[in-house]
């Protein structure tokens, strides 16, 4: 594989784990300096561990904390990170899948539209006088072929009272694409070369993803059940393509989905590919981006 990488500076946040450790092995493959951003050190010394042992002559990971669950914490890594001498990519990995109608961030907001949407937000928000810095950076966000299910209702963010798990899950992912498609337009129009754009993974599953000790669960299940989920899923390797290719294709130009090009997108090779049309509403897009202020207390100008 080309090291065409080399002098590039990558944060992955969640990189310590599933898409994110894929995401970030493939990258150091190519040469990039990777910053690991999570919330547990134990597990990212794992995962810097893995990348040194199956990346020959990869650069020094590091580790930085951050919590996407508590706004403290992220303006704590925020911090921390814009000291870097430069940051070319911000992979927006992390998230959580799975919550209850109690689940709550840190700052009282409904745990997955939390996690998953303003505390990336504010991230990037904090971080951005660092990628406008840097000539055509990137920012990758992890979208969810669920943002197809739900539309995306600002009036109600999930309340405990009407809480559902995968309704809860694709509604946040909706907000992570509509902000990210809405922040490339903003982008484009103040004349910054900084591009934002999608990537999903599919149906990526633990399952039929290579062992990695301490990244991935040991356990497999045989032979003829990995063949049936083969059928209609791929690893988290697999899954990580199209993020990796968001981050680093020369001819993406931003504002782009991508994502897995077989049937239904479940799986296979990354292609730029549609997403649905509420993804990219403009008013929407507009509302959230003011809630998501008022929310964290960040202020995102370009």
């Amino acid at each position: 594989m080309t090291r065409d990488l080399v002098g590039r500076t990558i944060v992955v946040t969640g990189g310590n784990a599933g898409l994110g450790y894929f995401t970030a092995e493939q990258l150091a493959r190519r040469g990039a300096r990777i910053v690991i951003a999570s919330r547990n050190e134990a597990k990212a010394k794992l995962a810097i561990d893995s990348l040194l042992r199956e990346v020959e002559g990869a650069e020094q990971p590091s580790f930085v904390h951050l919590d996407l669950a508590d706004l403290a914490s992220v303006s704590r890594a925020s911090d921390e990170l814009a000291a870097l001498p430069s940051i070319d990519v911000l992979v927006a990995n992390a998230g959580i899948t799975e919550g209850t109608a109690e689940s709550k961030t840190v700052d009282g907001f409904e745990s997955m539209f939390g996690t998953n949407h303003l505390g990336h937000f504010a991230l990037i928000s904090q971080l951005m006088p660092s990628l406008l810095a840097m000539a055509s950076s990137r920012i990758v966000h992890l979208g969810s072929i669920s943002h197809r299910f739900y539309p995306l209702d600002l009036d109600e963010l999930d309340s405990p009272s009407r809480f559902r798990s995968f309704r809860s899950y694709a509604r946040s992912k909706l907000a992570v694409m509509t902000f990210a498609f809405e922040l490339d337009r903003r982008l484009r129009a103040a004349g910054h070369d900084t591009r934002s754009i999608v990537a999903h993974p599919g149906f990526a599953l633990d399952e039929l993803t290579p062992l990695r000790p301490g990244i991935a669960p040991d356990a497999r299940p045989s032979s003829a059940v990995q063949t049936l989920l083969g059928s209609f899923a791929q690893g988290k390797d697999a899954g990580a393509w199209p993020i990796v290719l968001a981050a680093t294709d020369v001819y993406l130009r931003g504002g782009e989905y991508v994502g897995p090009a077989g049937w239904q997108q479940l799986k296979g090779r990354p292609r730029v590919t549609a997403a649905k049309a509420w993804s990219r509403d403009r008013a929407a897009a507009a509302r959230l981006w003011q809630l998501s202020e008022d929310l964290t207390g960040a202020s995102l100008r370009l």
